[in-house]
């Protein structure tokens, strides 16, 4: 996820100086607008997954995204996509040998980067902040691959098995010290807003060193390389797969301040908002022996009635008296009078 992930050097302008025939040449000649717009359409989803991240955050709708698995796997299609490319584009780079000091710049870059969001989500989510997230494991990943440049594709393709099935082999409580969580062996996740650790993510990245090295080769590869984006969209989203990294530093600053706004005036989803309350309710009254039909109804009819009174706006701040927790429960006992038998 970086401005030079993928190729070596930036397209030549002049056609008269296109490379030699050979996909080999090409690799490290010029940039592949086909891997430059296929980053774009990573940018795109990781965004419209933080924008509805956000409206979640904030609550201007109701559902909890982190809860829905159709969009924890949408999250982990998107970070995986950039670990794959990033692999790729790894071993187009280095296709004619080591490049050191572009391969140092973007290093630094990247973990820069990585470091920037350490500090800042440190500040902003103290309880939650990004330690190890997906420039993280971009930066360590690329440090990791670099012996796998020189290894067979197979080879390659193996370490990778080995390191996506990681976690079903060999997780285990003892590495649940906080030292070891950039592993991603523990038994359990810690809490933070972007986890993307080794196990098995670095993973990802060696699927893409191995398919880089296996591209070139390929005699489909040359037209492949020559690919250029010439329609609108495929323009955008070549110049987004370029700015991969001041995009991916800079949209949700520009989302959350747009978003908060937007909250300013429409105030939360009254849904998000009671949704704590009718969580507790609903609990409570499950363990009262009561169907779980009658604890929805009850539970929402407790909640509007609250809502009309100030006794919701406390309860929501977690101000409430004893004289309030009385009146609170007298308002369910009514509820449960007029909820249908």
């Amino acid at each position: 996820m970086n401005d030079d992930i993928s190729q070596a050097s930036p397209v030549r302008n002049n056609p008269s100086e296109a490379p030699a025939t050979g996909p080999l040449h090409l690799g490290v000649s010029q940039r592949w607008d086909v891997i430059d717009v296929a980053r774009g359409v990573a940018i795109a989803a990781m965004i419209v997954y933080h924008f509805s991240w956000d409206l979640s955050f904030l609550q201007l709708i109701a559902t909890n995204i982190l809860q829905v698995p159709a969009w924890r796997w949408f999250a982990r299609g998107i970070a995986g996509s950039f670990l794959l490319l990033a692999g790729i584009g790894l071993a187009l780079a280095h296709v004619r040998g080591f490049r050191r000091l572009p391969f140092l710049r973007r290093l630094a870059k990247v973990a820069g980067a990585a470091l920037a969001v350490t500090l800042v989500t440190f500040f902003a989510f103290p309880d939650s902040y990004i330690f190890f997230g997906i420039l993280h494991c971009i930066a360590a990943s690329s440090v990791l691959a670099l012996p796998f440049l020189r290894l067979p594709p197979a080879l390659t393709l193996l370490a990778a098995l080995f390191f996506l099935a990681g976690p079903m082999l060999f997780t285990n409580p003892s590495l649940d010290a906080p030292y070891l969580d950039w592993l991603g062996l523990g038994s359990s996740d810690p809490r933070t807003n972007d986890y993307v650790p080794l196990f098995p993510w670095f993973g990802m990245v060696l699927i893409g060193v191995a398919l880089g090295k296996m591209l070139l080769p390929q005699t489909g590869t040359a037209r492949l390389a020559r690919w250029q984006a010439r329609n609108t969209l495929a323009r955008i989203l070549l110049w987004a797969g370029r700015k991969s990294l001041p995009i991916y530093l800079t949209h949700q600053l520009v989302l959350l301040a747009l978003l908060y706004g937007v909250l300013q005036i429409t105030g939360p989803d009254p849904r998000a908002e009671a949704k704590p309350f009718m969580d507790d309710c609903v609990a409570t009254c499950l363990m009262q022996n009561a169907e779980p039909a009658t604890c929805s109804s009850v539970c929402a009819c407790t909640a509007d009635t609250l809502r009309k009174s100030e006794l919701w706006r406390k309860m929501l701040n977690g101000t409430t008296t004893a004289d309030d927790r009385t009146q609170i429960s007298r308002t369910a006992q009514q509820c449960l009078r007029r909820a249908p038998s």
